[in-house]
C-alpha cells in the first residue's frame, strides 16, 4: 500500500494488449494533431506583446530559446513513448519509474492543464469568431459573446469612449459561441477517433497554409531597417515595486518564457499512443516533428512580422491582422482572422481529446471511477468522459471570467515536462535492458537541461497562480487518500 510503489512495465505491456481504442493514427496523422495543438491564437496574438514590450525583432531569438526549451522536453516524451505507448502520457511515464504518488500528482495537473486549456481557448474562439463576424457586417450583442464580469467591464469601457452613445448595463450574459463550439467539438470527439483526426487534418491545412501566405506574402514588405537595432537596449522600469526589464538579452529571455506557451500541445501526441497503429515508431516521430515544424514556422512569422513594421508600432492585440493593414494589405485581415479562428478549433480539439485520455489511463489503473473508461460501443470513444468534459468546458466557458487564471494551464504543462525530462533519466538507471526503439541522445544532459529549463519559467510565474496552484494540488491529494490509493489496481498486485 505504499504511495511510492510502481506499476511495473509487465503491466504497461498486458494495457498495450487488451486495448479497445480504434488504431487508426498514422505517424502524420499524429504529427497533423500536434502541429493541430501548437498552431492556435498564439502565433497571431502572443508575438506583438513579446516584440512590443520585450524583446524587438530578437523575438526570432526567443522563439528559438522556447523551442530549444520544449526541444528538451519533447527528446524525454519521445523516448518514454517508443517504450511505454500507452494513453496516459506524462502521468503513465511517472506512474512507471518514480511513483504512484507522483504519477497521481502529474495527472491530476495534467487534468488542470487540458481543462483549463481548452476552456481559454473556447473563450479566444469566441472573440475571434464575433471579430470574423464583424468583418462581414454582422456584430454580436456584448451580453451574448461574453460572461457577466466581462460583459460589465466592456459595457463600462464602451461608455467611458462613447458618452453619447450609452449601451445599458447587462442583467445577464452568457458566451454563447464559446458555449457551441464547446458542443461541436464534443460532438466531433464522441463519434470517433478517424472523425476527429480528419476534421483536424482539415484545419491544420488551412492554418499552415495561411501561416504561409503571412510569411511569403508580407516578405515582400519587408523594411531592413525595422530590424535595427536588432536586439533593443536594455531597459529597466519599476511597476509596483517590482523592476520589469525590457530589451537587450534580459527582454529577449523574458519573451521566450511569453511565447513558451504557445507550444504548449506537442505533449497531448503522446496521449493518442492507445490509437496509434505504430505507436513505438510514429508517436516520439509525430512529437518532434510537430515541435520542429510549428518552431521554423514561428521563427519566420517573428521576422517578417518585426520586418513589416517597427516593433514598437506593431498592435498588441492583433499583431499580424494590423501589420497586413498598415502595409496596405486590408484583405489579409479576412484571411488572417478566418485562419485564427480556425486554428483555436483544431487547439482546442485536441486539448480536449488528450483530457478525456488522460482520465481514461488513470480510470484503466483504478485511480478514477470506471465511468472514465467505459467505451462506446460502436464508436470505440470514451464518450461519457467525452461528454462530461464537454459539460464542464463548455458552461465554465459561457459563464466565468477565466483570463486571470488561464496560466494556471501553464503550471500544469511545466511540471509535466519537468517530471517526465527527471523520469526518463531514472527509467535508463532502473530499467538499461528495456527496448527502447528510439533514444533521447545525451539523455542525462537534455534531462538535466530540461528539467531546468521548466522550473526557470516557473520561476516567472505569477505568485496568485502559484496559490492557486497550491490549492489545486493540496485537493487532488485529498482526492488521491480519499479514493485513489484505496482503489488502486496495484493493490490487487500485492
Amino acid at each position: 500500500m505504499s504511495i511510492w510503489r510502481v506499476k511495473p512495465v509487465s503491466a504497461f505491456e498486458a494495457d498495450m494488449k487488451k486495448n479497445d481504442l480504434k488504431r487508426v493514427l498514422t505517424k502524420w496523422g499524429l504529427t497533423s494533431l500536434g502541429i493541430g495543438a501548437i498552431i492556435g491564437g498564439g502565433i497571431f496574438t502572443l508575438t506583438g506583446i513579446a516584440a512590443h514590450d520585450y524583446a524587438g525583432p530578437a523575438l526570432a531569438l526567443s522563439f528559438v530559446i522556447a523551442g530549444i526549451g520544449c526541444l528538451f522536453a519533447s527528446l524525454c516524451y519521445a523516448e518514454f513513448t517508443s517504450v511505454l505507448p500507452v494513453e496516459g502520457s506524462a502521468y503513465a511515464y511517472a506512474y512507471g519509474t518514480v511513483g504512484e504518488i507522483f504519477a497521481w500528482f502529474i495527472g491530476w495537473n495534467l487534468i488542470l492543464e487540458y481543462m483549463m486549456g481548452a476552456t481559454t481557448v473556447a473563450v479566444a474562439w469566441s472573440g475571434y469568431f464575433v471579430k470574423l463576424l464583424h468583418l462581414f457586417g454582422i456584430d454580436f450583442p456584448i451580453w451574448l459573446c461574453n460572461d457577466y464580469a466581462t460583459a460589465v467591464a466592456k459595457v463600462a469601457e464602451h461608455n467611458a469612449e462613447n458618452p453619447s452613445n450609452l449601451i445599458a448595463e447587462p442583467s445577464f450574459a452568457f458566451n454563447l459561441p464559446a458555449f457551441l463550439i464547446t458542443w461541436v467539438v464534443t460532438y466531433i470527439l464522441v463519434k470517433g477517433i478517424k472523425e476527429a483526426a480528419k476534421t483536424n487534418n482539415i484545419i491544420v491545412i488551412i492554418k499552415v497554409a495561411v501561416v504561409l501566405f503571412v510569411i511569403i506574402c508580407g516578405a515582400f514588405y519587408i523594411e531592413p531597417a525595422n530590424w535595427d537595432p536588432f536586439i533593443p537596449t536594455e531597459t529597466t522600469t519599476l511597476i509596483d515595486g517590482v523592476e520589469k526589464v525590457s530589451f537587450g538579452f534580459g527582454g529577449v529571455l523574458t519573451a521566450a518564457t511569453i511565447v513558451f506557451f504557445a507550444y504548449i500541445g506537442f505533449d497531448a501526441v503522446s496521449t493518442q499512443a492507445g490509437e496509434a497503429i505504430n505507436p513505438k515508431k510514429d508517436v516520439p516521430f509525430a512529437i518532434v516533428a510537430s515541435l520542429l515544424i510549428c518552431t521554423v514556422l514561428y521563427i519566420l512569422v517573428s521576422l517578417v512580422l518585426t520586418g513589416m513594421v517597427k516593433y514598437d508600432q506593431l498592435d498588441k492585440a492583433a499583431p499580424v491582422a494590423s501589420a497586413f493593414s498598415e502595409n496596405g494589405i486590408t484583405w489579409a485581415v479576412f484571411i488572417i482572422t478566418l485562419a485564427a479562428t480556425a486554428g483555436l478549433t483544431s487547439v482546442m480539439l485536441v486539448m480536449m481529446l488528450g483530457q478525456t485520455r488522460i482520465f481514461l489511463g488513470m480510470a484503466k489503473d483504478g485511480l478514477l471511477p470506471n465511468f472514465f473508461k467505459t467505451l462506446h460501443p460502436i464508436f470505440k470513444t470514451p464518450h461519457k468522459s467525452t461528454i462530461l468534459v464537454g459539460l464542464i468546458i463548455s458552461v465554465t466557458a459561457a459563464l466565468t471570467p477565466i483570463n486571470k487564471v488561464s496560466e494556471m494551464c501553464s503550471m500544469g504543462t511545466l511540471l509535466a515536462f519537468a517530471m517526465v525530462c527527471v523520469a526518463v533519466m531514472i527509467l535508463r538507471v532502473k530499467k538499461p535492458e528495456l527496448e527502447r526503439p528510439y533514444k533521447t541522445p545525451f539523455v542525462y544532459v537534455v534531462g538535466t537541461l530540461g528539467v531546468a529549463f521548466n522550473l526557470f519559467l516557473m520561476y516567472f510565474v505569477r505568485p496568485e497562480t502559484w496559490i492557486a496552484f497550491i490549492i489545486w494540488g493540496t485537493v487532488g491529494i485529498l482526492v488521491y487518500f480519499a479514493y485513489g490509493k484505496r482503489k488502486s489496481n496495484l493493490n490487487q498486485i500485492e
